[in-house]
């Protein structure tokens, strides 16, 4: 208004501007216009619609919806046959009316330019609402932009065809170890330095997806995951870039939540009424409170796994990765690569070693001694100065993880072959535990079997016990697989009992006999006394002749009536057998 006033400063001519109902809402112009205007009635707060006026050039613009010039006699009063009126109408950004823009002024100085000048200011302010909503929505859309880029865990950076960073979140920020509000404006590459191979493909055009790199950040290197976005519109190349930052740590959390093992067992758990064992556990204890390297020697069975699990949840590493290699199960060409890891090249996508899939927890390296001399070395070197350099890299990663070795072998008597390095072994001198075998602590068998009992139990939602005289079997037989082998053989006795009661018969005849594979140094068996034989004679002719009593007989060489005493002697009925 104050424009098209300057325009038209002294042709006599007021400039009015109403709301969507005809509202006058401000007269301005020449003084003596304004005062003429005025007199007629055109004040603030009228209403110049042609139901109050007649007609009239900013009634018609509201109901024709166009801008319209109304001269002299054209108007319905009297009053206004020496004005002329024009008037168009004006829209917001929905094309709604919401007010008409007009100019009132004298017969005498009618032209048809009036018209084009309340034109051109109705559509000047429409068009300025339109950029002002615009602006509004646009600034909308930033803020939305900003809060996401926020609340995402991947750090963002964006930069445009001259390599300008024009944007980059404050998780981009706490990776790179950099301030985001500096960095905006300035050139990427001196914020940081790229891979060559990563800025081969931003001069291609090309796009990466989870690519790991090494960035270099004030000459500081930043082991992350990258992906890489073009941004196109029209034209073939991309008019800015968007790289999602992904830190290393968050990758193995991922890797860790998938590999690394989370195990609820602790000291409390591991059963022990022997000395030897109670001793075991003490020991335990105090390296759970420890960091140093811990060594667990012990014969196949005896649950070296289980303790290194409960130290690990006994200490402060507890509901950390627990990560568990047998070294013994991983061929020798893929050792080195599989515990190490491999940097990514041009042939190979890479693979982090397993002290960062273990980072922050625990690593069990069990049959320890089946590692070469060279993965020793590795080894050694990685608990000195913890770090860990991946195969084909030259960045060492930290590491913050405790060992723990699980051995059957003599590691004494392989220092001495060579086989094992003396420095190595004198690592894992400082908590070194001594699992002894099960035929060495009989007293646990009865608690180890009720925990077994009771797992089995709640798996199959069904009661199990068992019987004086199988435990008598089993406190009876040596165990040469030791603990493994306890469970092995109650859990196949637990499915084939009845009535939730595991009874002597239910059990392997190589148990109930004392029956062992003999291997190159055989373990001492056991001697059945004249009962035990006879009860076990029965048993087998019992399963041989299906529970028939008269065929069971003649298979024993005695009589039917002898049988049967025997049958009630040992507490054996027929139906078992047919069961």
């Amino acid at each position: 208004m104050e424009d098209i006033h300057q325009f038209t400063e002294g042709s006599g001519y007021a400039v009015v501007l109403t709301d969507g109902a005809i509202c006058v809402l401000v007269v301005s112009g020449d003084p003596m216009a304004v005062e003429a205007v005025t007199m007629m009635g055109l004040q603030q707060g009228t209403y110049w619609s042609e139901d109050n006026v007649g007609t009239n050039a900013l009634g018609l613009a509201l109901n024709q919806a166009m801008p319209v010039q109304i001269v002299g006699a054209e108007h319905y009063f009297r009053l206004f046959h020496n004005w002329v009126t024009a008037g168009a109408p004006i829209h917001d950004v929905r094309g709604r009316i919401i007010g008409v823009l007009g100019m009132v002024g004298p017969i005498t100085r009618a032209s048809s330019h009036t018209l084009g000048l309340v034109m051109s200011g109705a559509r000047a302010i429409s068009n300025q609402l339109q950029a002002n909503w615009y602006l509004g929505e646009a600034n909308r859309r930033l803020s939305e932009m900003n809060t996401v880029l926020g609340a995402v865990d991947e750090g963002v950076i964006v930069w445009n065809e001259s390599g300008e960073v024009t944007h980059a979140n404050q998780q981009a920020g706490e990776i790179l170890r950099i301030n985001p509000r500096t960095v905006v404006g300035r050139p990427l590459l001196d914020v940081v330095s790229l891979p060559a191979d990563v800025v081969e493909v931003i001069e291609s055009g090309g796009e990466l997806h989870g690519a790991e790199i090494v960035l270099q950040v004030r000459r500081q290197p930043t082991r992350c995951l990258i992906t890489l976005q073009p941004v196109q519109e029209s034209a073939a190349w991309p008019v800015s870039y968007v790289a999602l930052l992904n830190p290393i740590e968050h990758v193995r959390r991922i890797a860790q939540s998938q590999f690394g093992a989370q195990t609820s067992l602790t000291i409390d758990d591991v059963q022990a009424k022997s000395a030897l064992m109670r001793q075991v556990i003490r020991q335990s204890r105090v390296a759970a409170r420890g960091t140093a390297p811990v060594l667990i020697h012990g014969e196949g069975g005896v649950g070296k796994n289980l303790l290194a699990r409960a130290i690990h949840n006994e200490g402060e590493r507890a509901g950390k990765p627990f990560v568990d290699i047998n070294c013994r199960a991983i061929p020798h060409e893929l050792m080195t690569r599989e515990i190490l890891g491999q940097e990514k090249d041009a042939t190979t996508h890479g693979q982090p070693s397993k002290f960062e899939l273990a980072d922050g927890g625990t690593l069990l390296l069990d049959q320890i001694e089946s590692l070469s001399l060279e993965l020793q070395s590795a080894l050694l070197h990685v608990i000195e100065t913890r770090h860990v350099m991946r195969l084909g890299s030259s960045h060492p990663i930290p590491i913050d993880v405790r060992i723990i070795a699980a051995t059957t072998a003599d590691l004494e008597e392989l220092v001495a072959q060579g086989s094992v390095l003396p420095h190595l072994y004198y690592r894992f001198g400082v908590f070194s535990l001594e699992l002894p075998p099960l035929r060495d602590r009989v007293e646990d068998i009865p608690l180890l079997a009720e925990r077994f009992m009771l797992r089995h139990a709640a798996r199959e939602n069904r009661p199990i016990s068992i019987d004086d005289e199988a435990m008598e079997i089993l406190l009876r037989y040596p165990w040469p697989g030791n603990v493994r082998e306890l469970e092995s053989v109650l859990e196949r006795a637990a499915t084939q009992s009845h009535e939730g009661v595991i009874h002597s018969a239910d059990l392997p005849e190589a148990i109930r006999r004392g029956r062992v594979l003999i291997s190159a140094a055989p373990h001492a068996q056991p001697v059945m006394s004249v009962a035990d034989a006879e009860r076990e004679a029965i048993l087998r002719a019992g399963w041989a002749c299906e529970g028939r009593v008269t065929e069971m007989a003649t298979m024993l060489g005695i009589g039917r009536s002898t049988l049967w005493r025997k049958l009630k002697r040992h507490n054996i009925t027929p139906d078992v057998f047919k069961a």
